[in-house]
């Protein structure tokens, strides 16, 4: 078993300008026996220290750190049977793979040297290295050094694997490769591993769930579907999802979402839920979800002038000026458009996002209340068509 969980989780470093920096604010999170969870956010977020207090390699100021029942918050590293995987890799130079792949054992088992060795072969199979085992870090490639980690973590049969950044000093194809592979791999093992990562494609494509932090603080914690779908706060939806989600401050009048070069008609649902918080609030909506050209909605329907193109081979963004902010708008890869062009586009209801301006809270969510029913595929689909 590797059910862990998180109580209240808080770290605080030293003394700036007489306040105490905090990395970790009271973060609570139950992890399942064999998930797959993704800790992702900005630079200075909290994750990796978040991780280092898992490990046992950072003492949390307070709370608790519970693996199947127990805490272990105030046990030694080697005592809290988890395995870790570095971002450098952390092989010693001048031991080969093999040496490095069965240190730890020898450091913290009594295992026979037999058994060590099954154990280092047998993981070797898994990584696909066993031709490598004789070898020294300073004869592999990066891939490869990544390879070797992995397999130490593996003879550790831990209960808990910990991944920090483990994938960014891989170029992009070997990182893509890599992140499959690991996949793989976690399924296969079937255990409970805790990712940390700064790039939300790993986030999105890897975890069964990923946890979002920023300043020290859990942000939300949900599927990657939900946590893109249905953002708890505008921080989560700005960070989540490539490129950025696009913002505008707008205002409610009539029923309608509004700036000086747009408007969005909207429900009675939705006006009656955002009448009662303001007039003033901040609309998001995703680049892929913006209408464009055949497909636009005629009664809120306006043009724009495209000021770069930016052709990705798959898809094609475009880049423009809406309401004072830069925006940017997905369209097919096989679409004809230049710079300064001007095109129609439109902001369809069931796609939009609204958010408090003061606390950045969700208040709509692609087209409903956070708690209410979502948009309709179906039938926002339909109004396309006939748009």
């Amino acid at each position: 078993m590797g059910e862990l969980n998180l109580e209240m989780l808080r770290k605080e470093f030293g003394e700036v300008g007489g306040e105490h920096v905090v990395a970790v604010d009271d973060i609570d999170i139950d992890i399942a026996d064999g998930e797959f969870l993704i800790l992702v956010g900005p630079s200075g977020c909290g994750k990796s220290t978040t991780l280092r207090c898992i490990a046992g390699l950072e003492q949390p100021t307070s709370g608790e750190i519970v693996l199947n029942g127990e805490p272990v918050t105030q046990r030694k590293p080697k005592d809290r049977n988890m395995a870790m995987v570095f971002q450098n890799y952390a092989l010693y130079p001048h031991m080969t793979a093999r040496e490095n792949m069965a240190f730890g054992l020898r450091m913290t088992t009594e295992l026979s040297n037999d058994e060590i060795d099954d154990r280092v072969v047998n993981a070797a199979e898994v990584m696909d290295i066993e031709d490598l085992l004789d070898k020294k870090p300073g004869e592999l490639s990066g891939g490869q050094q990544q390879r070797v980690a992995l397999g130490r973590a593996i003879v550790r049969d831990p209960e808990v694997f910990l991944m920090d950044e483990p994938l960014s000093n891989l170029d992009a194809k070997l990182r893509t490769q890599m992140r499959t592979e690991l996949q793989d791999l976690q399924q296969e093992l079937d255990v409970t591993t805790i990712y940390v990562t700064h790039d939300q494609t790993e986030a999105m494509t890897m975890g069964d769930r990923i946890a979002i932090l920023n300043h020290g603080e859990l942000q939300q914690i949900g599927t990657p579907a939900e946590c893109y779908q249905e953002p708890e706060n505008q921080f989560v939806a700005g960070f989540i999802g490539s490129p950025s989600m696009n913002f505008f401050d707008v205002e409610l009048h009539d029923g309608t979402l509004s700036t000086d070069d747009f408007q969005v008609h909207v429900s009675k649902e939705i006006d009656d839920e955002l009448t009662g918080a303001g007039s003033e609030f901040v609309m998001g909506i995703r680049p892929e979800e913006i209408l464009s050209k055949e497909d636009v909605d005629g009664e809120d329907g306006f043009t724009v002038e495209i000021n770069v193109v930016e052709p990705l081979g798959d898809v094609t963004y475009l880049y423009t000026e809406i309401a004072g902010n830069e925006a940017t708008i997905s369209v097919d890869r096989n679409t004809e458009i230049e710079p300064g062009d001007e095109i129609q586009i439109s902001f369809p209801q069931s796609e939009i996002h609204v958010f408090d301006p003061n606390s950045g809270d969700s208040l709509i969510t692609r087209g409903a209340p956070p708690n209410g029913e979502p948009a309709n595929e179906v039938d926002a689909g339909a109004e396309r068509t006939e748009a």
